[in-house]
This record gives C-alpha cells, sequence and structure tokens, in this order.
C-alpha cells in the first residue's frame, strides 16, 4: 500500500458516501481518520442528522460487518456482550454472542443509559476483546465503535463517565446543515418518514478489512519529527496548567494525538505530520479529556475555546 492508493481510497469512499449523505464532510473527515488510526469516535447532535446513516453507509463502502445497539435506561450489560446458556442436549454453556460481536459497531443514544451498561464497552473499545463468565472473546481487529449521544440537556440522558470518554479518539459536535444542504436532503430523501436504506443508492464497495489492515499498517510509518512530539506534549501539558482548566489532559492524549495525525497525514497523501495535522485534530481529540473549572462556564468560557486558544498560544514549529 502507498500513498496514492490511500489517497485513492480515501476519495472513493467520499464519492460513494456523497450518494446517500449530504454535508457532514467534518463527522466523514473524522471518521476515516478514527478507521486509519484504530481509533473509536463520539458524535454529539440532536436526533435526526443522519448519524446512523452515515455509519451504515462508511461500513458499505467497506465491506464491513455492522452491528447497531440502541441503549435504552433498561439495558443490561448482557444485551450488549452476550451470555452463556446452558444446553440441556450437551449438557454444557454454549455462547450467545451479544451485537457487540461486529466490525462498525453504532452505540446509539449511548448516554440514554446507566453507566453499569455504559461501562460494557471499555474493555471492548481499550483491547478490542471482552470477557464474559471468565473467558476471553478477541472482537477482531476490524472492531470500532461509532456512539452517539444527545446533548447532556436534553432529558433522559446520563453523562458518560470520564474513563468512558478518554476511550474515545474524537469526539465531534455535529450541527444542522446549511439551508442548500437542508434543501437537497428534503429533495433526496422526503418521500418517504422511515430512514433511507444504503442499498437504494446503489453505494459501491471500495475496499475491505484487509485493506484496511495494510493503510493502518502504513500509518505507523508516517514520520513524525521530535519537533512536532515536543509540539503535542506542550499542547497536552499546557491543558494542565490553564486557569480555567480543572483537570487537564492524559498522557493518553498526547499519544492519540499523535496517532490521529500521522493517520491524517497519510490521508492527505504525506508521510509525514506537519504541524497544520496536529492544530486541526487537537479540539476533538481534547474536547472531552479535559473539564473547565467551576464558575468558567458562567463567565461565558467554552471548552473548544480554550483548547482553541491554547494551541494558538504553543509555539508551533517550522
Amino acid at each position: 500500500m502507498d500513498l496514492e492508493q490511500i489517497k485513492s481510497i480515501n476519495e472513493n469512499i467520499r464519492e460513494q458516501v456523497a450518494k446517500v449523505i449530504i454535508g457532514q464532510q467534518d463527522a466523514l473527515d473524522l471518521i476515516m481518520v478514527c478507521l486509519v488510526s484504530e481509533g473509536h469516535i463520539l458524535l454529539e447532535g440532536v436526533p435526526g442528522t443522519a448519524k446512523t446513516l452515515l455509519v451504515k453507509t462508511i461500513a458499505s463502502t467497506l465491506d464491513l460487518s455492522f452491528g447497531r445497539i440502541q441503549f435504552t435506561p433498561d439495558l443490561m450489560p448482557g444485551d450488549v456482550l452476550g451470555t452463556n446458556l446452558f444446553n440441556f442436549q450437551t449438557n454444557e454453556f454454549i455462547l450467545t454472542k451479544g451485537p457487540i460481536f461486529t466490525e462498525l459497531l453504532l452505540a446509539d443514544e449511548i448516554n440514554r443509559t446507566p453507566p453499569k451498561t455504559q461501562a460494557a464497552l471499555l474493555q471492548a473499545m481499550n483491547e478490542r476483546e471482552v470477557t464474559i463468565d471468565g473467558t476471553t472473546h478477541d472482537l477482531g481487529a476490524g472492531f470500532m465503535v461509532i456512539a452517539t449521544q444527545n446533548p447532556i440537556e436534553q432529558q433522559g440522558t446520563y453523562p458518560l463517565p470520564e474513563a468512558q470518554l478518554d476511550r474515545f479518539l474524537f469526539k465531534h459536535i455535529l450541527g444542522y446543515p446549511t439551508e442548500d444542504q437542508e434543501k437537497s436532503i428534503v429533495a433526496q430523501h422526503g418521500h418517504k418518514t422511515t430512514m433511507a436504506e444504503v442499498d437504494e443508492f446503489k453505494v459501491s464497495p471500495v475496499g475491505n478489512l484487509q485493506t484496511l489492515k495494510e493503510i493502518r499498517a502504513f500509518v505507523e510509518t508516517v514520520t513524525l519529527s521530535e519537533e512536532n512530539v515536543e509540539y503535542i506534549v506542550n499542547i497536552v501539558r499546557s491543558t494542565r496548567e490553564h486557569p480555567a482548566i480543572q483537570f487537564g489532559a492524559s498522557p493518553r492524549s498526547a499519544t492519540m494525538l499523535a496517532r490521529a495525525s500521522r493517520g491524517l497525514a497519510a490521508l492527505n497523501g504525506r508521510d509525514y505530520v506537519i504541524p497544520d495535522d496536529i492544530k486541526h485534530l487537537a479540539v476533538p481529540t481534547l474536547r472531552h479529556r479535559v473539564s473547565l473549572a467551576p464558575g468558567a462556564d458562567i463567565e461565558g468560557i467554552t471548552t473548544d475555546h480554550t483548547i482553541e486558544q491554547i494551541v494558538e498560544q504553543t509555539a508551533a514549529p517550522r
């Protein structure tokens, strides 16, 4: 796999997704980086912004198995992982696999279920395996979680624990489409009230899991200079010293930002990271890993603005 092939695959995926999804380019950009960087992503937005359809379409373009869990207040960990059921004919326990056994998992409205059930994803997201009744089961190299959550201000939501949030490479805030985009959405999807099926749009696979593995192997070889390593560390460490931030980003944040920057560089046709890659990914990588100091929100200070300020004030390598 070389840079030209990676760039071509990236462009072909975007062409296929554009058959179904209008707008949401920022979300697609970050999901693509997650795919090649072996990360997970949390999408926050109001219902009806095509989050589910976007994930299903991406799964189709890479011929990945797709699974979906609708998180609800009464969902139990066993409903996610699966359970061992006793077979009276064979006198042994048989594992009935839960929906987590897939390659591209959509954890829909993840913050509408209690923390106990949310925690069922912790091991899976960190190690790509799950333990059920003392036995560990591999989820495969293709396993990736794309979670959606409703804004915390809405009723019936539970805040995600910090340990859960830290498993996500990115958190992206989905906005409303522009007026022109919304007109196109109504024209394309306004003939029915149910969600469109990806098959209706003749989306063609442009790769598979093996393709993804080869791209990921290339991403590991992308050059990250000592100057850019220092730049990443300086940004992360600055979050621990800023007066508006109570809890700064963890060391894992720095390693994830480095990996994501390599992925973005490869998708853009480069085998080396530039400071702009780091700047571009700093906010989605760090916004869910820092906590504002008490009273900061009263003064109108936001997490995104604070991180942008830190990036702006941190000297970038030439």
